[in-house]
């Protein structure tokens, strides 16, 4: 009767109450009935579960109302809070903030019109439009809509960044469910949760299909985009996975990272090399017997191959004729190019690199195609930015609000698409199994970003005040440095602007034209040739040459 603690006594312990004081009137009615032969009367019986139910229970409530009231009064001050949503996340979050004390709930905020006027454990519930008029009474607001999409809550942000009221959310139902956090696990809103479209779960049965007991090779596996596709690779059980990089501390990096995930039953081989080299290639992948390549090597910065034009498109454009060479020459199944929505219509060197990259993949997929004897399927994996990735904009913007501004943007007008790497390698997986020979797979980047607006809204999240004209006072600046060489204000997945559907709702595939082996195959000889000499002008001549949509003026004047 007494086990529970009366300060968190609940609407289950009145009921296990009023069970027991049933349970108690019935055996002694039981028993008075057994040793007098007498029956107590129904209407005694109900009187005393009554009296005992209302002293009891009643008695619980008074002494949990007073010991709370006490509670709260030794505290200096609690901070005043309207949480918005009114469903059950926030009926338990304003239950468990109300025990703690260190909280104030003036209000609840919802959209649905219909509880607008309405109450929860004593609390009215408002409209969002009138929350401008009580922003004085409130120094947080707690959003409590576990399931909310990221349009909803991107609106919420802005509301909330307008007013200058700092934000907090609940955890996700993933992660409560899976018993990572709670309810009142009050955390600032994660930037990464508001890019791109919604989630959508990994469909493992393309994946599954695809990796479970196949020999897999990943270049560039140290890389964001490698070694997150190995990490995700050793949960289907391949029979054995090959990684290559050339960077030592990458490879070590990424062997420290599968330790702990990789079972004993995946023969797993790291290997330090260079993936232009065709004989080093050939020995490695006829030693596993591998089966399926997964194209990630590549230098992708984009002021760093502008830098350094000859290496970046040696790397980009060797390794990927390399790889192409030996994979027809083995028969392996499957070639998957890792690209970037900078080869389209590309303004700097990388971009242009890599849309050669992928004119070589499709010149030796219509090889494949056209000599019964080959049988590798050739396909490219095409996306923006992913957060998360080395040079991404997300991690610059934090660190440099971290160290108390300012915040340098290009232009004020750059607009990016955005993806999370886990997704970003999630799909590329899934991609690989649709593959037919000579596709182009894009992958659903949701709505662009612009910077500038990124900028502001992880100011606002970090609970800080962006400093500009309108608030001199401010704590961080943006400051515009102007564009970089060969940078866009805006990037495109499509040069043809057609695509079809697939049988996965995020990934499309795309036709693009190509260049025959007959054509490309000797301007790459002569691509190296030039390469070889280091001739810097002629190197990039034949680069214009084989991509001709590259706004090159910047390079050839």
């Amino acid at each position: 009767q007494y086990k529970g603690l009366t300060r968190f006594y609940s609407p289950e312990r009145i009921y296990y109450q009023l069970l027991r004081n049933f349970t108690f009137i019935l055996i002694n009615s039981f028993l008075f009935n057994l040793f007098t032969n007498t029956s107590i009367p129904i209407k005694l019986s109900i009187l005393l579960f009554l009296v005992l139910s209302t002293t009891i229970g009643g008695l619980r409530i008074i002494l949990r109302y007073l010991i709370n009231k006490l509670t709260k009064r030794k505290l200096k001050k609690r901070i005043r809070v309207a949480i918005y949503g009114a469903g059950s996340a926030a009926a338990e979050l304003a239950s468990t903030l109300q025990y703690e004390g260190n909280y104030e709930i003036t209000f609840f905020l919802d959209d649905n019109k219909h509880l607008w006027g309405r109450s929860i454990r004593g609390i009215e519930i408002k409209n969002p439009s009138e929350f401008n008029n009580f922003t004085q009474k409130v120094e947080k607001v707690l959003l409590a809509i576990p399931s909310i999409n990221k349009k909803d809550k991107n609106k919420i942000i802005e509301r909330m960044k307008k007013l200058g009221v700092k934000l907090l959310e609940v955890p996700t139902i993933e992660e409560m469910t899976s018993g990572k956090s709670n309810i009142d696990n009050l955390n600032p809103i994660n930037i990464e949760d508001l890019l791109g479209r919604d989630k959508i779960l990994p469909d493992h049965s393309l994946i599954g299909a695809e990796i479970s007991q196949r020999s897999i090779c990943v270049t560039g596996a140290g890389g964001s985009i490698g070694s997150e596709l190995c990490k995700q690779i050793v949960n289907y059980s391949p029979q054995s996975l090959l990684l290559i990089d050339i960077s030592e501390p990458n490879l070590y990096k990424i062997e420290n990272e599968l330790k702990e995930k990789i079972s004993s039953s995946i023969n797993v081989k790291y290997v330090l090399g260079d993936v232009k080299n065709k004989l080093f290639l050939k020995n490695e992948f006829k030693k596993l017997n591998i089966e399926i390549i997964f194209h990630c090597a590549a230098y992708k910065h984009v002021p760093i191959v502008e830098n350094n034009p000859i290496e970046g498109i040696e790397n980009n454009v060797l390794t990927t004729k390399s790889i192409s060479e030996i994979a027809l020459e083995l028969n392996i199944e499957k070639v998957i190019l890792i690209s970037t929505d900078k080869a389209v219509r590309p303004t700097n060197v990388m971009g242009a690199s890599k849309r050669l990259a992928e004119l070589i993949i499709n010149s030796y997929s219509q090889k494949s195609i056209n000599n019964n004897n080959y049988k590798t399927k050739f396909s490219m994996v095409r996306f923006g930015n992913v957060l998360g990735s080395s040079g991404s904009v997300v991690p610059k913007f934090r660190k440099q609000i971290n160290s108390g501004g300012p915040i340098t943007l290009t232009h004020e007008n750059v607009v990016r698409y955005f993806m999370t790497i886990q997704e970003a390698a999630n799909l590329v997986l899934q991609a690989s199994n649709l593959s037919n020979g000579g596709d182009l797979f894009l992958l659903d980047m949701g709505e662009p970003v612009k910077i500038k607006d990124l900028a502001e809204k992880m100011i606002y999240l970090t609970g800080l005040s962006l400093k500009d004209q309108n608030n001199p006072n401010g704590d961080i600046e943006i400051k515009i440095s102007g564009l970089r060489k060969g940078e866009k204000l805006f990037e495109e997945l499509l040069i043809d602007n057609k695509s079809f559907p697939t049988a996965h709702p995020l990934i499309y595939r795309a036709l693009e034209k190509g260049i025959s082996d007959e054509i490309l195959l000797p301007k790459l000889d002569e691509l190296i040739k030039y390469i070889n000499s280091y001739d810097k002008k002629m190197v990039l001549s034949i680069l214009k040459e084989l991509v001709p949509e590259w706004n090159s003026k910047l390079y050839l004047n």
